[in-house]
């Protein structure tokens, strides 16, 4: 019996989502999509071949009453994340919800708890963990090839410009999306901190609007981050590069490894040095290398697979709402210390965008 999904938000990032259905389809049925704009629910599903069985709401609450999918996708603006993940738990729905999780860690607490109390599966849509590139990596993590990490660096160094925000006006609020570190860089923040062990004890930090004065939020952010192990990380992440995109990098050293991720999405492995030399580095860089046609990459299947088998298995997804938390607090920590001038210690309890209304 195949799960039934619907998709709730159909607007840049959705196709992505409707592919990994497609790809997944012997295990899961679209029936539904939702969004409050008609032509964005039949553009998304061009790709369709028959659409006469799915139905369209522009009211998700209606679809939640009348459809009680087994699994929903939230694909919205990040403002709304949580209160439409709220409602579709208490619905009986599994959930795969669009970085970042929420815009407070108390709404994303509030998600991971109602989960956890429902028995239902919560995803964090980083799809980037998905990569043969970082899949490979994170092997080398777990066998500890590194022979401990020393630090570990994430660039993102990308354009956006002001036909990108006019697209959609909830760009660049802090009520709705945040800017650069959490709309675009979060992918690379979680990367960072799953690989260098998760646990962090302070950021330091500094973000600024150079270039984007028609935004609220930032466009460059610079952040020296301490893990508990006592390695160090470095964040560097910016809209401002010109004229396109750039790079999306992420590096690893350790006492006996050094590893360099880069390409479109992370999905290259530009550099692979162990001390144990257990194969050929050019031979890793060939097989464990994607060229995705955009920066999302091909991460949204994987990742739909893995949650329809949690799903059924019962089990947590590899990418849980927790491994969300911890990307919009890394981000969150960031914004704290660079508006505060101090370093900020983690774990934090509560923090949210709307403390950043005015920064700039």
């Amino acid at each position: 019996m195949k799960l039934r999904y619907a998709l709730i938000g159909c607007g840049r990032i959705a196709p992505n989502h409707i592919a990994a259905v497609m790809n997944n389809a012997e295990k899961v049925e679209l029936v539904a999509v939702c969004d409050p704009i008609p032509e964005n629910m039949e553009k998304v599903l061009t790709p369709v071949e028959d659409t006469s069985s799915i139905a369209r709401y522009t009211d998700y609450k209606d679809m939640l009453a009348e459809l009680k999918p087994d699994l929903c996708a939230i694909a919205t603006e990040s403002g709304y994340h949580a209160a439409i993940a709220m409602d579709c738990l208490n619905a009986g729905a599994n959930l795969i919800v669009e970085k970042p999780i929420a815009l407070s860690l108390k709404d994303a607490d509030a998600m991971i708890a109602l989960a956890e109390e429902k028995g239902l599966v919560l995803c964090a849509c980083h799809q980037n963990r998905f990569n043969k590139s970082v899949q490979k990596i994170r092997e080398a993590v777990e066998a500890d090839r590194f022979g401990g990490l020393l630090h570990g660096a994430a660039h993102i160094r990308w354009a956006r410009n002001e036909n990108y925000y006019k697209q959609a006006p909830w760009r660049g609020t802090w009520a709705q999306d945040g800017g650069a570190l959490m709309n675009q860089c979060i992918h690379n923040i979680d990367l960072l901190r799953w690989m260098m062990g998760d646990e962090v004890t302070q950021v330091m930090a500094y973000t600024d609007r150079l270039m984007h004065d028609y935004i609220e939020a930032e466009d460059l952010g610079l952040a020296v981050v301490k893990f508990a192990n006592g390695a160090y990380g470095l964040i560097e992440g910016t809209t401002n590069v010109y004229p396109v995109n750039l790079e999306e990098t992420l590096y690893l050293f350790g006492k006996e490894g050094t590893v360099k991720a880069g390409g479109r999405s992370v999905n290259l492995i530009e550099e692979w040095k162990f001390a144990d030399e257990t194969e050929d580095s050019e031979a890793i860089k060939a097989e464990f290398g994607e060229n995705p046609p955009n920066i999302y990459g091909f991460g949204h299947t994987p990742l739909y697979a893995d949650v329809i088998d949690a799903v059924i298995n019962k089990r947590p997804a590899y990418v849980d709402g927790k491994a969300g938390r911890r990307a919009l607090e890394m981000v969150l920590a960031i914004y704290r210390s660079a508006a505060t001038g101090k370093p900020v210690d983690l774990p934090l309890t509560d923090a949210s965008t709307l403390e950043f209304e005015g920064r700039f």
